[in-house]
């Protein structure tokens, strides 16, 4: 099964798909498309115009990140679910949750002053209160990679990130949530999952939308 990735290097839920496809050990190719001039041919696969898209034995396409991430799952060795349909579901539930951690964290990071960022910020710790009561620890599920772990790594990659360049003080309160980027930093999935020079893209990227998180940057 030939497998291929399309992608923009910068896209959280990319990094999701990318991150699975390495767990599993499948082989794939990653086409890089410019989300601000996108190619005829992928509005014409993409029904929203959106990254990533799978495209399988160069005919059919998988879109949507979570179920890139199932089909990959599915098709090859291993099961990055737990056994248990409860927790199963619990798991795919909780992959659900973390999308809308994925836009808050995007809005906090294009807010256009501090204020905007502040509030953001607020609506992401709400949310965050609620994973902090879901880890097991050391990652989601105890000891074992899921697919939940591949969900919430970028999200977790990027607040070490923002730790790093603003004051996220109030991040503390959540230390079920920084043992689990912990433990995750240490996978080589992880950063084998972005370019090397991931985090300088990334502050580049926002210096340019003129955001207060870009000013500090």
């Amino acid at each position: 099964m030939k497998l291929e990735l399309i992608s923009f290097p910068l896209c959280p839920f990319v990094q999701r798909s990318i991150i699975t496809l390495l767990e599993k050990g499948a082989a794939f190719e990653t086409t890089y498309i410019d989300l601000a001039d996108k190619p005829d041919w992928f509005l014409a696969i993409s029904p929203e115009g959106k990254v990533p898209v799978l495209r399988v034995d160069d005919s059919e396409v998988i879109f949507e990140s979570a179920v890139i991430s199932e089909f990959v799952n599915e098709v090859t060795e291993g099961d990055l679910h737990p056994e248990d349909p409860v927790r199963r579901a619990h798991n795919r539930a909780w992959i659900a949750f973390g999308e809308q951690l994925i836009f808050d964290q995007f809005q906090m990071m294009i807010a256009e002053d501090a204020k905007g960022f502040e509030d953001r910020w607020h609506q992401a710790e709400h949310r965050l209160a609620r994973l902090e009561e879901a880890i097991t620890g050391p990652l989601f599920n105890g000891e074992g990679f899921s697919l939940v772990d591949a969900a919430y790594a970028p999200l977790l990659q990027r607040f070490a990130i923002l730790e790093r360049i603003v004051d996220l003080s109030d991040y503390g309160d959540f230390p079920r949530v920084r043992a689990w980027w912990q433990a995750l930093a240490e996978r080589p999935s992880i950063p084998g999952s972005v370019p090397e020079d991931f985090e300088a893209q990334l502050r580049a990227y926002f210096r340019e939308k003129a955001s207060h998180f870009g000013q500090q940057c």
